[in-house]
């Protein structure tokens, strides 16, 4: 399996920022970003489930204020940091798109799949 660095363990803080990363998805440049949550990482594609727009605020912020929640900056869609499943606002009963990622060795990585690749030189 493919595994392509984003960060250092430590730059994700349970509750805090995420990392954005470049991708591609399908034919189109992209983002993707992991956040700590409950003690994991969790990656996703930076694109709303409503309308296909980038959920973050600012860069990197994509928690509610109670840090229990992904929320679309646009749209107010709510979704769930474990599954990506939307549980609140427009898209309810639709799910972000999730990306594999994994920890070792104090780096976190993403895993391309058959619709989400690095980036297109």
């Amino acid at each position: 399996m493919t595994s392509i660095s984003i960060c250092a363990s430590d730059e994700l803080i349970e509750g805090g920022l995420g990392v954005r990363f470049p991708l591609t998805a399908g034919s189109d440049d992209a983002t993707g970003f992991v956040i700590r949550y409950a003690g994991a990482v969790h990656g996703y594609l930076n694109r709303c489930a409503h309308v296909p727009v980038e959920l973050d605020w600012n860069p990197g912020e994509f928690l509610e204020s109670s840090g229990l929640y992904i929320m679309c900056a646009t749209h107010g869609a709510i979704y769930e940091p474990e599954t990506g499943h939307c549980s609140g606002g427009p898209c309810r009963g639709s799910r972000l798109r999730k990306i594999q990622v994994s920890e070792n060795d104090g780096k976190v990585f993403w895993h391309p799949d058959d619709y989400i690749q690095p980036v297109i030189a």
